[in-house]
C-alpha cells in the first residue's frame, strides 16, 4: 500500500479524495476529471483514476495510513478496493478552478434538464435554454457539482417560479400511425419517454401511449411528423 514515512508529496494536477470514519482519516490521490466521471456513474477502472496506490492519512504530507487503522475500518480489502470506497464515500478536494468548471458544467446540465422537463404553464411549451439561464442569473442558486441534476431540480424550479412561469410536468401522448413505421417510431418514443401501452389495429395501424416530460413534446412531435410526413394522429390525454 505504499512506503512508510512522512515526506511532502508533489501532487501535480491530482486532487485528494478523503474519507473519515471513527476519527480515522484516509486519503488517496486521484485525477479530478476521471474521479468526477466515476462518481457520476461512469464505468471506469479505478487504476486509471488513481495517482499511485498509497492509502494516506495525510496525502499532502506524504503520511501513510497505518495498517491498524486501515484494517479497523476496511477489514481485509485490498488497496484498490479501499481506494474505490474512499472515492465513492468520501469528499474530493478540488482547486478553485476545478470546482468552478465543475459547477459550470453542472449548471449547463441543469439548464438542459429544466428545458426538457418543465413547461411554461401559460403556453404549455418548454422554456428555451437561454431564457432559463437568464432567470437562473436572477436567483441565488447553490449548485452542488457532485449531486445529480435531477436531485437539485425541484428546489431550483421553486426558486424560479417568481421569475418566470414554470412547472415541472409529465404528460401522456396517444400516437397512431402506419404499422410500417412502427419500428422507427418506437425508437423515437423510447428515447424520449416511456411507452405505457401499445397495440395494433385490424387495419395495420400501431397505437401507443407514451409518458414523457412535458418539455419533450415539441421534439417528439416534430420527429414523428418528419417520419410519417404528417400521416399520423397524435393527442395529449
Amino acid at each position: 500500500m505504499g512506503m512508510r514515512g512522512d515526506k511532502r508529496v508533489d501532487i501535480g494536477g491530482a486532487v485528494v479524495a478523503r474519507y473519515t470514519s471513527s476519527g480515522d482519516k484516509f486519503e488517496v490521490l486521484v485525477k479530478p476529471t476521471l474521479a468526477w466521471d466515476f462518481r457520476n456513474g461512469k464505468e471506469l477502472d479505478i487504476r486509471d483514476i488513481l495517482v499511485g496506490y498509497t492509502i494516506f492519512e495525510d496525502a499532502l504530507r506524504g503520511k501513510r495510513a497505518t495498517d491498524e487503522s486501515i484494517e479497523k475500518v476496511f477489514g481485509k480489502m485490498d488497496a484498490l478496493e479501499i481506494a474505490k470506497q474512499i472515492l465513492l464515500k468520501g469528499d474530493i478536494q478540488l482547486t478553485t478552478d476545478q470546482r468552478r468548471k465543475m459547477v459550470e458544467d453542472k449548471k449547463k446540465e441543469i439548464i438542459t434538464y429544466i428545458s426538457q422537463n418543465a413547461i411554461n404553464p401559460q403556453t404549455g411549451l418548454p422554456h428555451p435554454p437561454a431564457r432559463i439561464e437568464r432567470a437562473l442569473s436572477e436567483i441565488k442558486m447553490t449548485i452542488d457539482p457532485w449531486k445529480n441534476a435531477e436531485d437539485q431540480i425541484k428546489n431550483i424550479v421553486k426558486d424560479l417560479e417568481p421569475i418566470i412561469p414554470i412547472r415541472l410536468e409529465k404528460i401522456t401522448l396517444a400516437v397512431k400511425l402506419s404499422g410500417k413505421l412502427q419500428a422507427k417510431a418506437y425508437q423515437i418514443l423510447i428515447r424520449n419517454g416511456t411507452i405505457t401501452k401499445d397495440e395494433w389495429t385490424a387495419d395495420g395501424k400501431w397505437i401507443a401511449l407514451v409518458e414523457m416530460a412535458a418539455g419533450m413534446q415539441p421534439k417528439v412531435v416534430d420527429q414523428l411528423q418528419k417520419l410519417t410526413k404528417g400521416q399520423m394522429e397524435i393527442k395529449k390525454i
